[in-house]
């Protein structure tokens, strides 16, 4: 497997990436993975389009429900 050494990685870009390593209980190595493959093989932009798009396209195809009758349940209930 392909490996990657960074020279001068700012300070704090480190603690960041280990602060987030200790939360998510990963490897530092395996932080910098998923910040990567995140960052670069899934476009933030593209996914919420496609996502945002499938939600439209689920939207339209949920059926049409009638906005209920508040005020006559509240006088059915009131008629009890």
């Amino acid at each position: 497997m392909p490996s990657l050494q960074i020279r001068n990685l700012p300070d704090d870009l480190y603690a960041a990436i280990k602060q987030e390593a200790d939360l998510e209980q990963r490897s530092l190595t395996q932080q910098a993975i998923v910040i990567l493959r995140r960052g670069l093989l899934k476009d933030g932009r593209a996914r919420r389009k496609k996502l945002l798009d499938r939600i439209e396209r689920d939207r339209k195809n949920l059926p049409i429900i009638a906005e209920p009758d508040i005020v006559s349940w509240i006088r059915a209930d009131r008629d009890r």
